[in-house]
């Protein structure tokens, strides 16, 4: 056998992406280096890349009854998923930060997240959603005091058991219904109130309706919104009630879907099922937007993981395979193409790290800066960075020609994930209104991305430009405070978006990347490049982009 790739295995992810080393130093968690090299090494590892193609192939399987007829409504998962969902537990994946004083400890946990979700980004969804859980329980102490400790331990316990009884705990979120979907507010299921079944100090309720998509239902409780006497109200789910009874969230059926398909999918039905009331009755919106804003930055980490594996891929494929007389990786042609998904990979990458360093000093010290930062450039980056995972997958699966079409290769698991986190936590649209909604209420916003982007100010004219005409139109948009919430506004509001992170892109690049990578980015985002990847104007220096990107086997 000759002129085919070696497999890509065997090595250690986190230190063949030089891009997320250096993003984890300058954002002050480079003390988690030893710990994210052992995950890199196991990400990188045979036997990781078998554990996700298993998780993969091997779908979830419901099971509503037991032998006997008694109602359980249980998943049952594959070991693979077990095996993978486990390390990530292992590693604080989930929660190590909410556990750990150290600056840094988000950037720590962002990196981690984003070397183990190129191995599966399946069971990247309960991770997720127990680490924006967390905040939002501290609005119920008592539930917080009983839960935190079991939802930040390391061991992984899956079992459906009291949470008492656990060593460690996962929770999941369920908002969307059928008739309401992004719209949370149009949700129907009530709540009740029910003393009796008050727990660690926090009032309980019965809840009745249902939710059209809950991921991870295996989990041990769920923040879901419920209809109380006072309005939208936040709440905590327990699958198993305290005195080991099943809680009534019936398993209706799991969602056949287009990509992420290690992690269930469930529909449920709530009768008269018990739950907690976590915040105030009436607020349970603003009780829960920390946990969908911290979602939101892990579809960006996701998706970030998603194109450096695409990537990595791509350059490992072309610097071993020949065509016409000469590696592909030589071809200027297929060198203009891989540098920039290169660039784009890069882009994501540290625009996802500055942002989960914003949430670390946040979280520790308020600051206005960067807590205007992360605001609108969470929402922006999720619009825009999520978008560009599902070009970048695409292109990279050409790449290897008919080697990334076929199902042997992980191209076409990384082509079907990559739009889910456009659609997970909101839509494009959803998230580009949302950039509008933080510049009608909070102008501050505008000018801390402002102020993060003329950083960079001077060095590079096509960057200068470009953020001299966003000053000028968000200048000329918060003059007219009405102007915000117009009709043409919003038509515009996608444009608008794309431009805030291109910018903060670039800012990013320009100051933090090799000349090579900021001139290929802003050449041909700022200034004369194609609508396609591989049409940047002359004179960028691909070879060294590339090579940056190649991931190098021992």
């Amino acid at each position: 056998m000759t002129n085919q790739p070696p497999p890509l295995e065997g090595y250690d992810v986190y230190e063949a992406d030089r891009v997320l080393v250096e993003a984890v130093e300058r954002e002050g968690a480079g003390w988690a280096g030893a710990d994210l090299h052992r995950l890199g090494r196991r990400a990188g590892s045979a036997e990781a890349v078998a554990l996700g193609f298993a998780a993969d192939v091997h779908r979830p399987a419901l099971r509503t009854h037991d032998r006997y007829g008694h109602r359980v409504d249980e998943v049952d998962f594959h070991p693979s998923y077990h095996e993978l969902l486990g390390t990530s537990v292992r590693h604080g994946l989930h929660a190590a930060p909410w556990a750990d004083p150290r600056p840094g400890s988000h950037v720590a946990r962002a990196a981690g997240f984003v070397v183990w979700s190129q191995v599966d980004a399946g069971t990247g969804c309960p991770a997720s959603m127990t680490y924006a859980s967390l905040p939002v329980l501290r609005a119920a102490p008592g539930l917080f005091a009983g839960w935190g400790p079991r939802l930040v331990s390391r061991h992984y316990s899956p079992a459906l058991v009291p949470v008492a009884d656990k060593g460690g705990a996962l929770a999941g979120m369920a908002m969307t219904e059928k008739q309401g979907g992004s719209d949370v507010r149009a949700g129907t299921t009530r709540a009740g109130r029910t003393p009796a079944a008050d727990h660690d100090g926090a009032e309980a309720y019965r809840l009745t309706g249902h939710k059209w998509f809950c991921s991870a239902p295996m989990s041990d409780a769920f923040l879901v919104l419920a209809q109380a006497p006072e309005g939208l109200t936040c709440f905590l789910l327990p699958r198993v009630l305290p005195d080991g009874t099943r809680n009534a969230v019936r398993l209706q059926r799991l969602k056949d879907k287009l990509g992420n398909r290690s992690n269930a999918s469930a529909e449920i039905e709530l009768v008269d099922a018990v739950a907690w009331r976590v915040g105030e009755e009436g607020r349970g919106v603003r009780t829960i937007v920390e946990m969908v804003a911290l979602t939101r930055l892990d579809c960006v980490l996701g998706t970030a993981a998603l194109m450096r594996q695409a990537v990595a891929q791509a350059t490992h494929h072309a610097a071993h395979r020949s065509a016409f007389g000469r590696r592909l990786a030589d071809a200027p042609l297929m060198q203009a193409v891989l540098a920039d998904l290169a660039v784009e990979s890069e882009a994501a990458t540290v625009l996802a790290l500055r942002l989960a360093g914003a949430v670390d000093r946040t979280e520790r010290d308020p600051d206005d800066h960067e807590q205007a930062l992360r605001r609108i450039g969470t929402a922006a980056a999720k619009y825009y960075v999520c978008k560009r995972g599902c070009a970048v997958t695409a292109e990279a699966l050409e790449c290897l020609g008919g080697n990334g079409y076929v199902e042997e290769s992980v191209m076409p698991r990384l082509y079907r994930e990559a739009p889910v986190n456009s659609v997970w936590e909101g839509s494009g649209n959803v998230n580009a209104l949302d950039v509008l909604r933080a510049l009608a209420r909070t102008p501050a916003v505008a000018d801390a991305v402002l102020r993060e982007i003329d950083l960079a100010a001077g060095a590079d004219t096509r960057l200068d430009a470009a953020a001299a005409s966003l000053r000028r139109d968000l200048g000329a948009l918060l003059a007219s405070p009405d102007a915000v919430t117009s009709s043409a506004v919003e038509r515009g509001a996608r444009r608008l978006v794309e431009r805030t992170a291109l910018a903060l892109q670039g800012s990013l690049l320009v100051r933090h990347s090799p000349a090579a990578v900021a001139d290929a980015f802003c050449g041909s985002r700022f200034g004369a490049g194609g609508l396609t990847f591989g049409t940047q104007p002359d004179g960028v220096d691909l070879a060294a982009v590339v090579a940056r990107h190649t991931p190098a086997l021992p």
